[in-house]
């Protein structure tokens, strides 16, 4: 079941990066009479119309026909949609369970050190200078 929905999201993100709306489906009728035109008025066939709309010819198709607005996957305003969907299967399970607190009983004691006032002379400041 994990490897149907990884590969289904995986073609999704695939799909997605084509930056394809459902709209330019409906747009998809405009672009074969507009290819029509091109083969009619200039000779071009599919693929040449397809490089000079599309591809690196698109700069040099200096015949801007009103149409040219109407041709699918022209428009990139799509692509400015930011839409945020988190996809989490993972189910959390906190197992609380009361463990009693168990006192531990006080075995510290502390005894202070027994020393005599007066120091060694080895640790006295030097008496001559």
């Amino acid at each position: 079941m994990s490897k149907i929905l990884v590969f289904t999201y995986s073609i999704l993100i695939l799909l997605q990066s084509f930056n394809i709306n459902l709209e330019d489906f409906s747009k998809i009728n405009a672009l074969l009479n507009h290819a029509k035109f091109h083969k009619e008025m200039y000779g071009d066939t599919f693929f040449e119309f397809i490089v000079e709309h599309y591809g690196d010819a698109k700069d040099n198709h200096k015949n801007d026909h009103k149409e040219h607005d109407d041709l699918p996957f022209k428009d990139s305003h799509h692509i400015c949609t930011h839409i945020n969907t988190s996809f989490i299967s993972i189910t959390n399970n906190y197992d609380f369970t009361y463990t009693e607190f168990i006192e531990i009983p006080f075995n510290f004691h502390y005894n202070e050190a027994l020393t005599d006032s007066e120091k060694p002379s080895i640790f006295q400041p030097p008496k001559h200078a």
